[in-house]
């Protein structure tokens, strides 16, 4: 019996520690870095920086996300969308926590200084610090644009993945990374709106506390508007063809009419369904590209 308890209390230890990573944004941001890494190449990504190079912006992300959670612990406690996350809940120590993100950060760098160059290593490095230092640590409780200021950290991924692949920054994947910058505030802002109360009770400035829900709702069909225009690019300087336009417009049409929807109230529970229906929008948008940069090479 004190075998099987502390095997699961060994198992509770694990999930924590892999809850502290973040997967669920670590995989979408894997899936943009995926697609940089492919749109940076036509004679195919050597396996070593596939495999290694994501290994090392996936273990650095995870460092990141690790501090947000340490930096972040008292306000998840009084957040029910967070309130059970390990360091809200004290099952991982401040310290433990911090120790194990340096881990994840220099295991990461590591990687990608060994596979890849030290060019993208020292981008990572740099998006890490802006997410874990100057947005977790100052934005997030400065300025209700904390989200469109500190987005650019968040955005970097497709711009690690080809610069990964070929060792310089080039207009292309700046373009990738200017499409996650415009869609990063229409999609938290909906969130902050559905988690309105939340914050207001944690003290986050977030534009539906400090602003009000109409100012927000206004601005996050601005922003969607911003990131039709921005999304139809890759197409106006010949880096896809029409596939991925046509999926521009359906999946942009679609973010605009939930971006109406939710600024004219007309349906119950608007904002966290623009919330979900965005992270759907990217996840498709990037696919597209990849797929249409494939068929335009077998044409």
């Amino acid at each position: 019996m004190a075998t099987l308890i502390g095997a699961r209390r060994d198992q509770a230890i694990w999930r924590d520690y892999l809850e502290l990573t973040k997967p669920k944004v670590v995989v979408l941001m894997l899936i943009t870095s995926l697609v940089g890494m492919f749109l940076a190449t036509r004679a195919g990504v050597p396996w070593t920086v596939l495999v290694f190079g994501n290994l090392g912006i996936a273990l650095c992300a995870g460092g990141a996300a690790a501090v947000n959670h340490v930096v972040d612990r008292r306000i998840d406690a009084v957040m029910a969308r967070t309130h059970k996350r390990p360091m809200a809940e004290g099952r991982v120590s401040p310290i433990a926590a911090l120790a194990f993100a340096l881990f994840l950060a220099v295991a990461g760098l590591a990687l990608l200084l060994a596979f890849t160059n030290p060019l993208a290593a020292w981008l990572t490095l740099a998006s890490l610090l802006g997410y874990a230092v100057i947005y977790t640590g100052f934005l997030k409780r400065a300025t209700p644009q904390n989200i469109v200021i500190g987005g650019l950290a968040g955005a970097a991924p497709p711009l690690l993945g080809w610069v990964a692949v070929t060792g310089h920054v080039s207009a292309e994947p700046l373009l990738l990374v200017l499409i996650i910058f415009a869609w990063t505030p229409p999609h938290f802002w909906a969130l902050a709106i559905h988690r309105k109360e939340e914050y207001a009770k944690a003290d986050i400035p977030m534009l539906p506390v400090t602003h009000g829900e109409h100012y927000t709702k206004v601005h996050i069909l601005l922003y969607t508007f911003a990131l039709l225009a921005v999304s139809f690019m890759p197409y106006v300087i010949h880096m896809s063809g029409l596939l991925y336009l046509a999926c521009a417009l359906v999946l942009g049409g679609r973010f605009l009419q939930w971006a109406w929807v939710l600024y004219r109230g007309s349906k119950p529970h608007a904002a966290i369904n623009t919330f979900k229906y965005s992270i759907w929008y990217l996840l498709l948008l990037f696919i597209a590209l990849l797929v249409d940069h494939y068929l335009l090479l077998n044409l």
